[in-house]
């Protein structure tokens, strides 16, 4: 069998530019160089190889689930929840209770937000557990 990894994330966006700038303010990203085509495609850098690709579809009908989700793991979520509410970005427990976050059973805690695009992002602190 071959090994397999993890590559990219793509997302189908309405505006690169403000996903962009969203990506980068929340997480810090940098974008790096789209490879792959001279489209508007954007790339930006995950850590370790790892990208998310912002799709510019301005027409395109985003439907959204929490169920359906990325997962960001850091060290400090308390931190981080400093900081969206430094950018006025509301979050949520897994029941929906707002500005809450939730601790599952292995005792990491965890929160959800969304993108300008409606995209649910689960935050969690699980490098800072172990």
């Amino acid at each position: 069998m071959q090994s397999l990894s993890f590559n990219h994330l793509a997302l189908a966006v309405k505006d690169v530019t403000v996903s962009v700038a969203f990506y980068q303010a929340v997480f810090g990203l940098s974008e790096i160089e789209n490879t792959a085509s001279n489209s508007t495609t954007r790339w930006l850098s995950l850590g370790e190889g790892k990208e998310l690709h912002l799709i510019p579809r301005p027409e395109a009908e985003i439907k959204t689930h929490k169920a359906i989700h990325f997962a960001m793991a850091l060290d400090d979520i308390d931190r981080f929840i400093l900081h969206l509410k430094s950018l006025e970005i509301n979050f949520y427990d897994w029941p929906g209770t707002a500005d809450q976050y939730n601790i599952r059973k292995d005792s990491i805690k965890q929160l959800y937000f969304q993108d300008p695009n409606g995209y649910w992002i689960e935050v969690n602190d699980a490098n800072g557990v172990g």
